[in-house]
């Protein structure tokens, strides 16, 4: 079974990471899928995503220690896939380390009564930088706070620093995404997109941000280039590849 399941629907596409058992840590494998779902929604017709996950005790556990995701950027929507259309988070549970970025590069977010957003890096001695944004997104002091000490915030408290647009009783934060999504979808897609691009140009990156935006759009300039096409032709015929560099 898939480990990110995509679901479209109305003009709305549903990504779920989905490994309950795991507390939806995020791997190699789950990097891919998501990367995969996210320049399936950019080239599809659905107008708004919401990102959200299995159960109601973890969005995620973060990056799974035994199958860490380096390349973690790839699967962010704005980072490691263009993406134009607004992108909502739905979260319940902890929301840990890589889970905490999903969040962060939403444009809207809802989080159940339970969560908790925890940045663990400093205590486990291992940093990937993405996170770096969240002081563009909520005030200073409290980034740093979450940052540095490590200690959780709950869903009560992200919601007054403005980490998150709505509270809402465990189980419902899917349905309570979707009617945003809904309203959304209604309103004019180049508008929609529009408005996205340009508060995109307003709130500042951190160094890995446009760092894995800048690597982003060099693959994705090879991967659709000429050259990798005929280097596919060519080896599937068995034949040397004439590359031209277009």
């Amino acid at each position: 079974m898939p480990e990110v399941l995509h679901v479209s629907r109305d003009g709305i596409a549903e990504i779920a990471i989905h490994r309950p058992e795991k507390h939806n840590t995020l791997t190699r494998a789950v990097i891919d899928q998501l990367h995969d779902a996210w320049q399936r929604f950019e080239a599809g017709d659905d107008k708004v995503a919401i990102i959200t996950s299995a159960g109601d005790k973890a969005f995620s556990a973060g990056a799974d220690l035994r199958d860490i995701p380096h390349d973690l950027f790839r699967a962010i929507p704005g980072v490691g896939v263009p993406v134009h259309k607004p992108v909502i988070a739905a979260v319940a549970g902890v929301v840990i380390g890589g889970g905490l970025i999903f969040v962060q590069m939403a444009d809207l977010a809802v989080a159940a009564e339970n969560t908790r957003f925890i940045y663990p890096e400093a205590k486990v001695g291992y940093a990937g930088g993405l996170v770096a944004s969240l002081a563009a997104r909520i005030p200073h002091k409290v980034a740093m706070e979450l940052l540095l000490t490590g200690d959780p915030i709950d869903a009560r408290r992200a919601y007054e620093v403005g980490l998150i647009n709505r509270v809402v009783p465990v189980g419902q934060q899917l349905e309570a995404a979707r009617e945003l999504a809904r309203k959304i979808a209604d309103n004019a897609p180049r508008v929609l997109a529009l408005l996205k691009d340009f508060v995109g140009e307003v709130i500042p990156r951190g160094p890995t941000e446009a760092a894995g935006i800048a690597r982003a759009r060099i693959l994705d300039g090879i991967n659709a280039s000429e050259d990798f096409a005929e280097g596919i032709e060519a080896f599937q015929a068995k034949r040397a590849p004439r590359f031209t560099g277009r």
